[in-house]
């Protein structure tokens, strides 16, 4: 082990001495290399800032991966059951979606059903079936909305100021497991007593509606016991498309009963990794209450596998294209290094004369173009990490999920892979060569 690790020292030590003798060539076979390994780093780092990418907008929707979560069908007598139980747990979130109007009363909204305020028009058609009940259709994506429960004659009520919207109520802060991006204000307090004027969070799509239209601050849900006067102290992204906003649960049973809120959809519950306690007691404080076992079945998130599985084909491609071109850094090392043992024959025949083994022969020719390969590495990692910064400081406006990103270590490990597997490649062939040099060359006339 001790001769070993002295062959060793001796091969690095005598293949510094060759670079620096001989700084243009290997400054050469660097520059045939440099494009070879920065097209690994790039392909390894563009793949890993997809992967984020794609799992920052798919967390936005899905949750993070590792939460469990259960939906629980509609039913006004599950609500009471599900609030106690997770009520002082701020390990577990539940949420329930009903649809909310905020406005003028007794007209038709600016986007019927919580459509898109995209949608040019406006209202589309309006057809008004016998019984007061009326059907509003969008002209863009082709649906109708049945609306009704208000006095409006015998047809449908007259377009005014009121923006229809997805309303979202919690029982503590979601963030933990949806990573919602605050874009102006603040989210919701979860830690203050509730408000009998409730506090909403909006996303973009309806934060545009607001902007867009001047509408009276009150808030209409079927079921409600009175209408509320909201108060909207947030902006948030939320990957969703359609106008949507969020609500402490507690603020919003101040004015809806939580037999209305059980009506209006099914439930959400979304649970930390370390808190599947409170999954079993409630499954089984729901099917003490009549709830088929097998609707209770939970779900663990894995966003991250399933966009990996997606990705690896892509990235393959993409390594082999720069594989190519790491070919031909090979090459241009192996050129070099040809030419480098055969200026070096009577050196290389010397030392085999005084008793240099083979193998250190090789071990120097290696040692020479796997430094070679690891200096170009740097370059390269040092190059696309100052691209990178580059690329963040541009594009954080089109991309916020690059604002807190940093250059992936991953890409900087493959391209000192890349970088010590060509200088291994493209050495290999001149260490054989020069371990074959015969003692006899150096007595040549």
């Amino acid at each position: 082990m001790i001769g070993l690790s002295g062959r060793f020292r001796s091969s690095l030590v005598i293949g510094v001495q060759g670079i620096r003798a001989r700084k243009l060539r290997t400054l050469l076979s660097m520059v045939s290399l440099f494009l070879g390994v920065l097209a690994v780093v790039v392909v390894q780092a563009g793949a890993s800032l997809a992967e984020d990418a794609q799992l920052a907008d798919l967390e936005l929707t899905a949750g993070k991966d590792g939460t469990v979560q259960l939906f629980l069908p509609p039913d006004p007598a599950l609500v009471p059951i599900v609030l106690d139980t997770v009520r002082g747990r701020t390990d577990v979130v539940v949420q329930v979606s009903v649809q909310a109007t905020i406005g003028e009363p007794n007209v038709t909204a600016i986007n019927p059903g919580g459509s898109s305020f995209d949608n040019a028009g406006g209202a589309g058609p309006v057809f008004a079936p016998p019984g007061g009940s009326f059907l509003v259709c969008d002209p863009t994506s082709g649906m109708c909305f049945k609306r009704g429960g208000e006095e409006v004659g015998d047809g449908p009520p007259p377009p005014g100021q009121a923006i229809e919207l997805q309303l979202v109520a919690l029982t503590g802060d979601i963030r933990q497991f949806v990573p919602y991006r605050p874009e102006a204000g603040q989210w919701l307090e979860f830690d203050s007593p509730p408000s009998l004027s409730p506090r909403i969070v909006v996303n973009r799509e309806a934060a545009k509606g607001f902007g867009r239209y001047q509408v009276p601050a009150e808030m209409r849900i079927e079921g409600a016991t009175a209408n509320s006067t909201p108060r909207i102290v947030g902006v948030v992204h939320d990957g969703n498309g359609s106008p949507t906003a969020y609500v402490r649960a507690d603020e919003l049973l101040n004015w809806l009963p939580a037999a209305s809120l059980g009506n209006a959809g099914g439930m959400r519950v979304m649970v930390a990794p370390g808190a599947i306690d409170v999954v079993q007691v409630l499954r089984a404080k729901l099917v003490a209450a009549g709830l088929p076992a097998e609707m209770l079945t939970p779900q663990t998130i894995n966003s991250r596998k399933d966009i990996a599985d997606r990705l690896e084909l892509t990235r393959l491609i993409f390594l082999g294209m720069a594989g190519l071109v790491l070919l031909i850094g090979v090459a241009g090392i192996l050129n070099v290094g040809l030419a480098t043992v055969g200026e070096r024959v009577e050196e290389f025949a010397l030392r085999r004369a005084v008793g240099t083994p083979r193998s250190l022969l090789a071990g120097i020719v290696l040692a020479e173009t796997l430094l070679t390969g690891l200096l170009t590495s740097a370059a390269a990692i040092g190059a696309a990490a100052l691209a990178f910064r580059f690329a963040v400081r541009v594009l954080d406006v089109r991309a916020p999920f690059l604002a807190h990103a940093d250059f992936p270590w991953q890409a900087g490990a493959a391209g000192v892979v890349a970088g010590l597997v060509a200088g291994l490649l493209g050495g290999l062939v001149p260490a054989v060569r020069a371990a074959r040099i015969p003692i006899a060359t150096v007595m040549r006339p």
